[in-house]
């Protein structure tokens, strides 16, 4: 029976990711194994669940209605170990959780903290970093992410549209002038974001269906958003930041916007979490607290402004 079970394992998250080598790759077992253990459990049941061909595969009829049959029955393990675990029990579950550094060490982790105080049968992972992790290889089950979204294999609860600012401090302008135009900010330093894979030395600037993307540089990078408001703050360059998190320091006059006619484009903060993926209710609570105090937060920020935050 183990090895069914672990077989009905695989065959839910090939279902999920919509691919045997993801599914194999995220379980740890080759793609041909992983279609082998599919195979096993389609001539124990007698019939198709998945359709192969060279380029995708499908869920039969079939398979859709086992699969739903096999989340109730996953539901039903959750509970049971829930209750042992509430007895005093071993069994925990395991949650990973991703958050941008900033928001991650302000809201998130706190929120998370709270969350784990009222589910003790809960171990949270939480992992803070300014890069977009793959999500499907590290296994996490929620996301904060501020990014431009696209489409994968995660639902996304959307928290808001995020305004951005290009800002410096009064010290920079002063010393190395107020750029007015697109061209002029080519000219000063920028301070950029940048790890392996990142695009944050292009600046889409400019809202509309046609923004300019400027390849901006500086002398100064890093891989925390925090450490690169700290440089904008010392006067070491402009930095493209979401306004929230800046809004306390345009309302003090330590931080200065420039090119606001030439605004950047906004990006979608979001929570994902791996779509039809089986999770307890628990754990959609975690979801609904992550999006309450991220708005909260946010809302908090802006109000240095009287700023509203866009839907």
């Amino acid at each position: 029976m183990s090895g069914q079970l672990e077989n009905i394992r695989v065959f839910m998250r090939a279902v999920e990711l919509g691919s045997f080598s993801e599914a194999g790759r995220v379980l740890r077992l080759s793609s041909a194994v992983a279609s082998y253990r599919i195979k096993v459990l389609e001539e124990h049941l007698g019939c198709r669940l998945i359709t192969r061909t060279t380029r995708r595969m499908n869920v039969t009829e079939a398979g859709r209605l086992f699969y739903e049959r096999c989340i109730e029955v996953m539901e039903a393990l959750d509970r049971a170990e829930a209750s042992v675990s509430d007895s005093g029990g071993a069994p925990r579950r395991i949650l990973k959780v991703t958050a941008p550094l900033g928001l991650g060490r302000t809201v998130v982790a706190r929120c998370v903290g709270e969350y784990q105080k009222r589910h003790k049968e809960t171990e949270i992972r939480l992992r803070l970093s300014d890069h977009l992790l793959d999500l499907v290889q590290e296994g996490v089950d929620i996301a904060v992410r501020m990014s431009t979204l696209e489409d994968s294999s995660f639902t996304v609860r959307k928290i808001a549209e995020i305004e951005r600012v290009i800002c410096g401090a009064p010290s920079y302008i002063e010393r190395a002038g107020m750029p007015q135009t697109l061209e002029d900010l080519l000219k000063h330093d920028c301070l950029l974001l940048r790890f392996p894979g990142s695009r944050q030395f292009r600046w889409p600037l400019g809202q509309g269906r046609t923004p300019v993307s400027l390849s901006v540089s500086g002398p100064l990078d890093a891989d925390d958003g925090d450490v690169l408001t700290h440089w904008a703050l010392d006067g070491n360059g402009f930095v493209l930041k979401p306004l929230f998190e800046v809004a306390h320091h345009i309302a003090a006059g330590r931080l200065v916007t420039v090119l606001e006619k030439h605004p950047p484009q906004n990006v979608t903060m979001a929570i994902l979490y791996p779509t039809r993926r089986m999770f307890p209710r628990r754990v959609h609570d975690l979801v609904d607290d992550l999006y309450r105090e991220t708005r909260k937060h946010i809302v908090t920020q802006l109000d240095f402004l009287n700023k509203r935050l866009p839907p």
